[in-house]
């Protein structure tokens, strides 16, 4: 039986983490992604395209949402009404910017 101080690294292990000591071994893990062809997009789909880039309301909008106490990225959604890929736009801008910080379960805070 393992250690309980090996617990977490097992269970990486099973679930097919792989050993990366290097740049080397990053660049060959994901050398293979590059062979796979693209996934066709489905033309079935009706809705509205989602903008690539936020605008400055909608930024607003989001930060009004946050605080430094952590809050489910589900509820900033929900709260804001936006597309999901312009909430994640924006977070990972305002995370970039050091001016958001991801918590464990899915929540997010503003910094200081």
């Amino acid at each position: 039986m393992a250690p309980a101080t090996a617990q977490g690294c097992n269970q990486l292990i099973r679930e097919g983490a792989i050993l990366v000591q290097n740049a080397e071994d990053v660049m060959e893990t994901i050398r293979p992604f590059h062979l796979r062809p693209l996934a066709q997009k489905s033309l079935d789909y009706d809705g509205p395209a989602a903008a690539s880039d936020a605008s400055e309301s909608e930024r607003r909008a989001i930060i009004d949402l946050l605080s430094p106490t952590p809050t489910p990225v589900d509820e900033v959604l929900r709260q804001s009404g936006l597309a999901p890929t312009i909430v994640q736009t924006i977070l990972l801008e305002l995370e970039l910017g050091g001016r958001l910080e991801r918590h464990a379960g899915g929540r997010v805070s503003l910094v200081g």
